[in-house]
């Protein structure tokens, strides 16, 4: 792939914009300068310096968000500035979306990527992929309240009851919530129905990929090859279609 075309893949502009860079010898490959936008290399592997910034080629971005409050998960939001912002340009211009979504007033780990069957697998109602939440709620909480999330709520518009693949009490006025759906407001309704209401709300868990401790809110990070595996850990395909890819808080 000419180096051009490389840094155009990678979210560094049009093709002329990058060919400007590279004849202007702001582009070095795997540490040498090379001002010919026609050269030919192999991409994988290679390490790109652009600016006197190092960016390693990725085919795909794999992404993942400590998103905070006050952001919405859409290209086009209404009310607070998209999570979208919180990234650098390269990765929004390379298309990277969001994977499901969350409230704008909800924290915690975010996924996003620009490989679209990496989308659909995360976001498809064909899979069951479990996601951890963290609940404050309101009011203390009581062990039938607990109970009742493990065995269903009835929740509006919904013929079954939904439940929760795993609920535990972390303090007064905390729950930890493992999920499998994505619907709408899902987390806030689930609690209400059981006796409840949701204060903060806290996305800590994706299959077996934990938020990590030392990514700041609003930092983002590559995921790499092990933590797409942990990804995966808990990720199962299922032979009935629910419901999913609301706002799961």
């Amino acid at each position: 792939m000419t180096l051009d075309r490389i840094l155009q893949s990678q979210g560094f502009g049009s093709r002329r914009q990058c060919a400007q860079m590279i004849l202007s010898g702001d582009v070095l490959v795997d540490g040498v300068p090379c001002d010919d936008p026609r050269a030919d290399f192999v991409p994988d592997g290679r390490m790109l310096t652009v600016d006197g910034v190092d960016w390693r080629y990725r085919a795909h971005a794999y992404v993942a968000l400590h998103k905070p409050a006050g952001y919405e998960c859409s290209q086009k939001p209404q009310h607070h500035p998209s999570v979208l912002t919180l990234l650098p340009a390269e990765l929004r211009l390379r298309g990277v979306q969001c994977i499901g979504r969350l409230d704008q007033d909800t924290t915690g780990l975010l996924l996003l990527s620009d490989d679209g069957q990496f989308i659909h697998r995360y976001s498809s109602a064909r899979r069951k992929v479990p996601k951890v939440y963290e609940v404050q709620t309101s009011e203390a909480v009581q062990p039938e309240q607990v109970a009742s999330l493990l065995a269903g709520v009835l929740l509006e518009d919904e013929p079954q009851p939904v439940v929760a693949q795993g609920c535990e009490q972390t303090g007064s006025h905390g729950l930890r919530l493992t999920l499998t759906q994505g619907k709408y407001h899902q987390v806030k309704r689930m609690v209400a129905a059981a006796g409840n209401h949701v204060a903060a709300l806290h996305r800590s868990q994706v299959g077996g990929l934990v938020l990590p401790g030392d990514l700041p809110r609003g930092a983002w990070m590559w995921l790499e090859a092990d933590d797409l595996d942990r990804l995966a850990d808990e990720a199962e395909d299922v032979t009935q279609a629910g419901q999913g890819g609301g706002v799961a808080g």
